[in-house]
């Protein structure tokens, strides 16, 4: 799908027949973001689908995310996954554990229809890569800022929290 044609996917509940299709949206989208920070992407564990498929079956069995799919004519291009935090020093009450849409998708819309039905405006904490500046602009325009926490995870060496 390329940026100026029109939307043509579907937005809806994640289902357990979901999960290889969103395993495969998650390993290929870190490897399109993500690739570039480890040396050899092809023998990274990072980007492996297989082991993300069970882990993602048991996760639509066992709820333990509320996890919205973008499904194109084609499959999933993209998905997002939210969380509640119900730590009483939670930064906010819920966050937005993943969001990823396929680059083949990007431009489409399907990203800010995931987060838009995902979080519906509400307020929620994210963690992103500090440099993804595609990431950082699409979170800005839907209100969201650093809060000054920072973290690290997998090939990612540096990640900061953002809030709205």
């Amino acid at each position: 799908m390329a940026a100026d044609d029109p939307a043509t996917f579907l937005i809806r509940p994640a289902v357990l027949g979901d999960a290889e299709g969103i395993a495969r949206v998650h390993a290929g989208s870190w490897r399109e973001t993500y690739g570039r920070f480890v040396e050899n992407p092809d023998t990274s564990p990072w980007f492996e689908v297989e082991p993300r498929i069970e882990r993602w079956r048991a996760n639509l069995r066992e709820r333990t995310f509320r996890t919205t799919v973008a499904v194109d004519e084609v499959g999933p291009v993209g998905f997002a996954a939210v969380l509640a935090t119900p730590e009483p020093d939670a930064v906010r009450p819920e966050e937005l554990t993943m969001l990823y849409v396929l680059g083949r998708a990007h431009g489409g819309g399907a990203g800010q229809a995931l987060l838009d039905t995902a979080l519906d405006g509400r307020p929620a904490s994210l963690w992103v890569a500090a440099d993804n500046p595609r990431a950082h602009a699409f979170y800005r325009r839907n209100g969201f800022v650093a809060d000054g926490a920072e973290s690290s995870f997998g090939p990612i060496e540096r990640s900061l929290r953002l809030v709205r």
